[in-house]
């Protein structure tokens, strides 16, 4: 029991307030457990969202934003921190972390499998907004440079999140020449994980492809969701990433 619920329960005797036994009892319960808490508690933590649940609406409506960040999202932020309790990455940041992972070392399935989870809806909460932003020239410059057009840009994600088999996510990235790519990985794998990834990368803009984004409100048709998603996508956010090349 901490010292100061000791002197609560103390105070309480002195001022001649009668504690039961039982309620004493659950008095020292409880704070054990929360000592407990705080001993074991997250190096990682759900994000809120910066926005309201039916922001996004009608692009993404709200209970799919309700079950994707509340349920999903927390889900892999819980199984994250119980994959690292006892391993030797706990306590480092996640890009140490995807630095450090392999494809065949199974021991990490579930660090990778959570850990990109929780960076890549982390990322992508981020790059969305209720609000029309408009790209600053720095990022239209490169995208004109390495893709011809905006417009083209877009087409790539679109094709990259269409011909994404199953699960998984369509990127916009900045590679290690500074030079901007479009990519795609399965699951929750992303362009950090050195060791995993296809082509390796920093991400600024990631797009999720995975049903539960958007099977609420589009079913099967994922083109459409992928046409909705760019009348919410934050370039101003996007431009701060390629200027700053933000993990």
């Amino acid at each position: 029991m901490k010292k100061r619920d000791f002197i609560k329960i103390s105070l309480l005797l002195g001022a001649g307030v009668i504690i039961t036994p039982g309620v004493a009892c659950r008095t020292i319960q409880k704070a054990a457990l929360k000592e407990k808490t705080l001993i074991q508690s997250s190096d990682f933590e759900l994000p809120p969202l910066p926005y309201a649940l039916q922001a996004l609406e009608p692009h993404i409506d709200a209970k799919t934003m309700e079950i994707h960040h509340g349920k999903h999202h927390a889900t892999y932020v819980k199984k994250l921190n119980e994959a690292l309790a006892e391993s030797p990455l706990k306590g480092k940041t996640l890009g140490e972390i995807f630095q450090a992972i392999t494809a065949n070392d199974k021991s990490t399935t579930a660090i990778r499998n959570n850990g990109g989870g929780h960076y890549n809806h982390s990322l992508f909460w981020k790059i969305l907004s209720p609000q029309r932003t408009e790209m600053r020239e720095s990022l239209k410059t490169a995208i004109i440079r390495d893709f011809q057009s905006v417009d083209a840009l877009i087409a790539q994600l679109k094709d990259a999140g269409m011909k994404r088999f199953g699960s998984g996510w369509a990127w916009l990235c900045i590679a290690p020449d500074k030079k901007l790519f479009v990519s795609s990985t399965p699951n929750q794998d992303n362009p950090l994980m050195m060791n995993i990834a296809e082509r390796t990368g920093t991400p600024i803009l990631g797009i999720d492809v995975w049903e539960h984004a958007y099977y609420l409100n589009y079913q099967s048709q994922r083109a459409k969701y992928l046409d909705a998603i760019f009348n919410v996508i934050n370039w101003a956010e996007v431009s701060g990433r390629y200027e700053t090349g933000i993990q």
